[in-house]
């Protein structure tokens, strides 16, 4: 009887590991590189900062992303990713469309701008076709404007039963991912170099998540100047590999 008390229980926990897994598996589908949104023409402004030298090296490279996740685009977006999920998964097409329009507003410059709602754009008309679920009619019911990229995951996840923790983890390590491949590409850095940035870069990934995980839209705002003068900058850089 023991025994079988414990098969059972092994069975059981298992099989909730598995289904939790199971609830995981669509973020590393939608956040890969192979999903067709475009994130690696995109810099966020990091291609002026390696023109004017001031993303130089590893140590640069990886205090210039820091201050986006703990002040700048990366925080901003996990808030509004989490105020999308909640909308969402609380079928409230009011406080939806409100962070649909927030999101879209907020974007400090035209190239910020086509970045964000041209990765949004693309990840809702991939998912719609191939990750159906009644949360992204819900969204298009509420908002018939351009999304902005942290808004579509935020439904999405939510349309599909992954909890919000592990999509605000996900969504800002792939932000830092896509960041440091950029810088990669620029020349700065190397691949080596890239994943140690990348690896240190985890705790404020986690702490940029946790924040976003418990704060509302009036938490939104930043401070990382820097970055928003380097996206503007880049509109009128001679030479460039990006779109923004």
């Amino acid at each position: 009887m023991v025994t079988s008390t414990t098969m059972v229980t092994t069975m059981t926990t298992g099989t909730a590991t598995s289904m939790a897994d199971a609830a995981l598996l669509p973020l590393m589908v939608w956040l890969s590189p192979a999903f067709p949104v475009g994130a690696f023409a995109y810099s966020h402004g990091l291609e002026w900062a390696v023109e004017t030298g001031q993303v130089r090296d590893a140590a640069t490279a990886q205090a210039w992303i820091a201050g986006l996740l703990d002040h700048g685009s990366g925080r901003n977006d996990a808030v509004l990713l989490a105020a999308a999920w909640r909308a969402a998964s609380a079928g409230d097409g009011e406080a939806l469309r409100e962070v649909a329009e927030l999101a879209v507003a907020l974007q400090p410059t035209r190239e910020r701008h086509l970045e964000a709602t041209a990765q949004g754009n693309a990840f809702l008309a991939i998912a719609r076709a191939s990750w159906p679920t009644p949360a992204f009619d819900a969204l298009n019911r509420a908002w018939d404007g351009d999304v902005a990229y942290p808004v579509a995951l935020g439904v999405a996840a939510a349309g599909h039963g992954v909890p919000l923790a592990p999509v605000l983890e996900a969504a800002l390590l792939a932000f830092v991912a896509n960041l440091v491949s950029a810088a990669v590409r620029l020349g700065p850095i190397g691949q080596t170099d890239g994943q140690r940035v990348t690896a240190a870069l985890l705790p404020r990934v986690r702490a940029a998540a946790a924040f976003a995980a418990g704060a509302g839209l009036d938490d939104l705002g930043g401070a990382a100047w820097r970055s928003d003068i380097a996206s503007a900058r880049h509109e009128t850089q001679y030479t460039r590999l990006f779109r923004s």
